[in-house]
């Protein structure tokens, strides 16, 4: 049903829009209140629906660590979101206030454990606890203002609860949840809640225990799933996470919608965070100006100048992302004659990456090859893009992927393994099936050093080769990683659950 919508009518129904109202639940959003690509995903497509003129709203968690100098007009707008959390009831706040043209509202609760001024937004041991309460607030919020969007759009098991409370409480609109990282999916006993009780829960099937995101799927109304190639292996045992049997029996409502990136944003020829900047249609000024960003990063990294290969890594630390794989291409990379930056922000729960890196950045403190950085640090993302000539994603697995597009919107050569999202983004300059002048990159099947090695030695052999480096360069720079066919998806989405609203 959903690929004939896409085909047939996708943009009969986004000319014909209804300025529909659209809320996002989510436990992050760009840039105020960022760890992963979660949150550029919410604000992308936020930036999209606004411009197309709906009316698009979030809400999300008042922590302590937002970044509230990029908001305006901060303050309060509900007083008195009762909440039952146990025997006792807890008082709450909404917040509203703007980012640029963007309404979000903010949720802050006078519970004893200071649920969101914890100095993180992830990590904590009762982080379940945590986004269930959010969930029950929000929807509190919803009910107790009398809001009611047209849809509800929700983002992976932090919030995906929403989609039962909205049938237990009659909330008449249609859900749709997004799976970003299967792998996180809220699982906890039912005595850990603290709202809904083990009466509710058993009416509705459970026992025992509860696996929030599983509830999610089982009551949205459409699931949509970040990439079709990852879509495809969450229905097995092998990539379902053991959800596999229930995202199969609900396979009726399942899409796949490709992630974008926010080009505005991510735009070399306005990024003030480049020495030097470039119009991505001009491959010459390309060429100069990545050398010259280049040059720049190595100065202020204290790397020896010199043009050689400069391979980057910017992802964070934990097992997903294959810190092995990185750790390895760090020192093949040295082997090859190239450099290499790792920006790799650490994880209090993965104490042992952690060390481990750590260990990495003090083995080659006194080398000028390489620089290893344990941190998140935006702006220096940026500049590490436009420098680099290649970028490499050795990820176990990825659901989507945002930093192969980001990295080919600066024209930087991404190095991936074949899996998820990447599969559907970065096509192999040597074996890939497309045609030539749409290979990108680099990729590898298998997550361990020999497949690293392959891709990694071809990579930099090819930085030798002028004419094929450009070609593949070229096809980086013409890839389309922009919302606005993404956003289109959605909407088809929106207005064909609309369209079946009783």
């Amino acid at each position: 049903m959903w690929l004939q919508l896409f085909k047939n009518v996708a943009l009969a129904l986004v000319q014909a829009k209804s300025f529909m109202h659209i809320i996002h639940i989510a436990s992050e959003l760009a840039p105020i209140a960022k760890v992963g690509g979660l949150a550029d995903v919410v604000y992308g497509l936020c930036q999209e629906t606004l411009k197309l003129g709906y009316t698009t709203e979030v809400i999300l968690p008042k922590y302590d660590c937002t970044d509230y100098r990029q908001l305006t007009d901060l303050k309060v707008e509900q007083k008195d979101i009762w909440i039952l959390a146990g025997s006792s009831r807890y008082n709450n706040t909404i917040w509203s206030a703007s980012l640029g043209e963007l309404k979000i509202f903010l949720i802050e609760s006078d519970h004893p454990e200071h649920l969101y001024n914890r100095g993180v937004i992830y990590g904590c041991s009762d982080d379940i606890d945590r986004f269930i309460y959010f969930s029950c607030v929000a929807m509190q919020f919803l009910l107790q203002l009398g809001k009611q969007p047209d849809i509800l759009h929700l983002h992976d098991w932090h919030t995906s609860l929403m989609a039962l409370l909205c049938q237990e409480n009659n909330y008449k609109l249609k859900s749709v949840l997004t799976i970003h990282n299967l792998a996180h999916q809220g699982v906890c006993s039912i005595n850990t809640l603290f709202k809904l009780g083990r009466d509710l829960l058993k009416d509705l099937g459970f026992s025992d225990s509860l696996n929030v995101l599983e509830t999610g799927i089982i009551y949205a109304d459409c699931v949509a799933i970040v990439s079709p190639n990852y879509k495809q292996e969450i229905q097995t045992p092998e990539g379902g996470c053991g959800l596999d049997g229930v995202l199969r029996e609900s396979q009726k409502k399942l899409v796949s919608i490709l992630n974008g990136i926010d080009q505005d944003y991510w735009n070399p020829a306005k990024d003030p965070y480049l020495k030097r900047n470039y119009p991505i249609n001009e491959l010459e000024s390309v060429l100069k100006a990545k050398l010259t960003n280049k040059c720049f990063l190595q100065k202020h990294l204290s790397l020896i100048q010199e043009n050689v290969p400069l391979v980057s890594c910017i992802t964070r630390l934990v097992p997903q992302k294959g810190p092995d794989l990185i750790e390895y291409g760090v020192i093949r990379t040295l082997e090859l004659g190239g450099q290499f930056v790792l920006l790799g922000s650490v994880s209090q729960s993965n104490n042992d990456i952690e060390e481990r890196f750590v260990s990495l950045q003090e083995k080659y403190r006194n080398d000028n090859r390489v620089a290893i950085l344990l941190m998140n640090d935006e702006e220096l993302a940026h500049l590490i893009f436009a420098a680099s000539d290649l970028l490499i994603i050795p990820s176990l697995f990825e659901p989507c992927g945002l930093t192969q597009m980001i990295a080919m919107r600066y024209g930087t050569i991404p190095i991936a393994r074949m899996t998820g999202g990447l599969v559907d983004t970065v096509f192999d300059i040597d074996t890939s099936d497309k045609p030539f002048e749409k290979r990108n990159g680099f990729t590898f099947a298998f997550p361990d050093q020999q497949g690293v090695n392959w891709a990694l030695t071809r990579a930099i052999a090819c930085y030798k080769n002028h004419k094929k480096w450009q070609q593949i360069m070229k096809a980086d720079l013409n890839y389309d990683s922009s919302w606005e066919k993404r956003t289109k998806q959605y909407l088809c989405i929106y207005e064909e659950l609309l369209s079946l609203k009783s």
